[in-house]
């Protein structure tokens, strides 16, 4: 009998400890999480459009080398198994195709599809892309990835502080953030903190916040007014650290919005998520009223006046490089890029065709049969050729251009072919594809020198890092373009008004949180 109990009890020790054994790699399994997204800013405004391939879409692997968090000897891949499908990102430009946006999320779903289950996914957008015919692209791009992986999955969505938040977005988006700094020098810190944050409450077992307070503010500015290097951008985006400080708050996010598009999502929000209802619901209608509350006091960045008024303080300036902003056709904001208004202007003065006068950078005008003309005559050569309003040739038409090639550069990811025409005192470039120049880089790779030269006229709105450190002095034109800094002469017909700045003396708001469903609530 004694040995018959041995037995019984070595067996039942035993089986015990394959149970055990069994559950052991289920409790450490990692968390499976897929990431997918497509980010662009679309000016409605703006007769370009934009077709897959201004997307440079990344699939599967490839898709990592978009983050740096997650190389692999970073923690944040170590945590997880991941599942990249496809990520696509665009230089700002005009109304997505339907073709285009189709195909995209035709492929991203596939992917979603080929790989499930999965227990998380973090969804990168940017959250200002407009599609022909089609409102509010990334709260349909949700819904319809919802539909295939499924409600319960934990979606963590990062977004630019310039996009748009729907309420379809915010319901199923589990938890989200955006940048907190424009210029968007946190860029990579903020879509690191939407992975950590989705990791975390993957692997606390707390998985959906219990509230997400959502609040329209009926504010639409441009970023060259929100700049958080100023105030008050920089005190107002300055509350939100002791917001997310507290116990029961995962993250807090202001969202500008944008200006230049023109759909009923298009104004500012403010969204708080976590687990205190109390915390959350203060939290949120703290930041929207503190926004509200400044909206009086948001000023342009750096002096702002027309192209005319900006050079002739530039041409007085004994500062190097002056810089100029040729802001109503910047295509980091979505301009076509092609317009030849301001360039038309500056080869029509006579102090940048003599021999004496100050020198100049044009960056820059896209002309495709300017470019492949200029490959055929060579750098040393003369040309003569047109560049420029091929798509926006509202202002100006496309302009002829004569004078030495001094410089030719291929391989551009944007641009394809970068080429450098000396007219008179002004060194112009001109690319095959339309591309920001953002970096001294960009301009020593041609053998310009900004920092010697006079004055550097940049397609842009405020300058980034790089460039405004370069600045020798900076005033910002009010140029024309798809991305016209005067929103009063834009034409919206959509937006949701009252607005503010259109509508300066409009009644305050209701600015009390909004409750928004969690994905999986019926």
């Amino acid at each position: 009998m004694k040995a018959n109990y041995i037995y019984i009890l070595l067996f039942t020790l035993f089986f015990s400890s394959c149970k055990e054994s069994a559950k052991q790699p289920q409790e450490n399994k990692l968390p499976r999480i897929a990431i997918a997204g497509l980010g662009i800013e679309s000016s409605t405004f703006s007769p370009a459009l934009s077709t897959e391939e201004a997307f440079h879409a990344k699939v599967g692997d490839s898709v990592f080398t978009r983050y740096p968090f997650l190389q692999p000897d970073s923690i944040n891949r170590n945590r997880a198994e991941w599942v990249p499908t496809l990520v696509g990102k665009s230089l700002p430009g005009g109304t997505v195709t339907r073709e285009a946006y189709e195909s995209l999320v035709t492929k991203s779903l596939k992917m979603l599809e080929e790989n499930k289950p999965y227990d998380g996914l973090f969804f990168d957008i940017h959250g200002a892309m407009s599609v022909v015919g089609l409102d509010d692209p990334e709260g349909d791009l949700i819904a319809r990835i919802r539909e295939v992986i499924g409600n319960d999955v934990l979606i963590s969505t990062s977004m630019d502080l310039h996009g748009n938040v729907s309420e379809r977005l915010a319901k199923h988006s589990d938890l989200i953030t955006c940048y907190r700094m424009a210029p968007h020098e946190d860029a990579i810190e903020s879509k690191k903190r939407a992975v950590t944050n989705l990791i975390d409450r993957l692997e606390n077992g707390k998985g959906k916040p219990a509230y997400k307070a959502w609040v329209p503010v009926p504010i639409l500015l441009p970023g060259e007014k929100t700049s958080t290097r100023i105030e008050p951008g920089k005190s107002l985006y300055a509350k939100i650290p002791h917001i997310t400080q507290q116990d029961g708050i995962i993250d807090a996010a202001i969202w500008i919005g944008y200006a230049w598009a023109d759909e009923p999502r298009n104004h500012a929000v403010v969204m708080v998520t976590g687990d205190d209802k109390e915390k959350v619901a203060q939290g949120a209608e703290m930041l929207a009223k503190s926004f509200w509350d400044v909206r009086k006091q948001f000023e342009f960045v750096a002096p702002t006046t027309t192209l005319d008024e900006s050079l002739k303080l530039a041409l007085a300036s004994d500062k190097k490089p002056y810089m100029i902003s040729d802001m109503g056709d910047n295509p980091t904001a979505g301009g076509a890029g092609d317009v030849t208004w301001t360039l038309k202007e500056l080869l029509a003065r006579p102090e940048f065709t003599s021999t004496n006068g100050k020198s100049l950078i044009y960056a820059s005008i896209p002309g495709p049969e300017f470019v492949e003309k200029a490959l055929e005559i060579g750098i040393g050569g003369k040309i003569k050729a047109e560049a420029g309003a091929a798509v926006d040739n509202r202002f100006a038409g496309p302009l002829t251009l004569e004078g030495t090639i001094t410089a030719i550069k291929k391989g551009d990811v944007n641009a394809e072919v970068e080429v450098v025409v000396k007219v008179g005192n002004i060194d112009v470039i001109v690319t095959k594809k339309r591309k920001p120049y953002h970096h001294l880089s960009d301009f020593t790779n041609l053998g310009l020198q900004p920092k010697e030269t006079d004055i550097v006229v940049v397609k842009i709105g405020y300058l980034v890092p790089e460039l405004y450190d370069m600045r020798g002095d900076w005033t910002m034109a009010l140029t024309p373009g798809g991305v016209d800094q005067d929103l009063q002469r834009l034409g919206y017909k959509r937006i949701k008004r009252p607005m503010f700045p259109l509508d300066a003396d409009m009644e305050n708001p209701d600015l009390s949180a909004r409750w928004i469903p969690a994905s999986n609530a019926e």
